[in-house]
């Protein structure tokens, strides 16, 4: 059918409306024309009739859902990655667990540089643990109202803080 079509518009048997009003698409892209072209003809039209481009992220106002959940899945790419890493090693590098060990103790670097790593470890585990036990409590169909929201936010922040704080501390 589309050939039939193509081969009667490039014998022009069907331009004008009264005669072939059935196979005459008003609103069709010409069967020549690029990607590129209509790209420009679409962003000339808009020029023209001064319509706004889409919105982006410079124009939001941040919020703590917002952030809450660029933090989460950034979590859990550095988490998964980090473990990925670890196995990677762990197969790779010669030796043993012990050695390993013994080489981080004999850099010896200062308990503040120790708790700081300790924080670095715990948070993102905390933080990525308790926002999941947030979705779970969201999947069920709790908490979608926005103060429930900003309230489970700055329980999941304040739990994860406290969290990583009493690892570094205990640990």
């Amino acid at each position: 059918m589309a050939l039939l079509l193509r081969t009667l518009a490039r014998q022009k048997l069907c331009v004008s409306r009264p005669r072939c009003s059935v196979l005459y698409v008003r609103n069709a892209a010409p069967m020549g024309t690029t990607a590129k072209e209509e790209m420009n003809k679409f962003w000339a039209k808009n020029t023209r009739l001064n319509r706004p481009m889409s919105p982006h992220l410079t124009i939001y106002k941040w919020s703590v859902p917002m952030m809450m959940s660029i933090t989460h899945r950034g979590t859990g790419v550095g988490l998964s990655g980090a473990i990925s890493a670890f196995a990677v090693a762990a197969l790779v590098l010669p030796g043993s667990y012990p050695h390993y060990l013994d080489l981080i103790h004999s850099l010896s670097v200062g308990p503040f540089l120790i708790a700081l790593a300790k924080i670095g470890i715990a948070f993102p585990v905390s933080y990525h643990t308790f926002n999941g036990i947030r979705h779970l409590w969201w999947d069920i169909g709790k908490g979608f109202k926005i103060p429930e929201v900003y309230r489970s936010g700055y329980t999941v922040i304040g739990l994860s803080v406290i969290t990583a704080i009493a690892t570094a501390i205990f640990l």
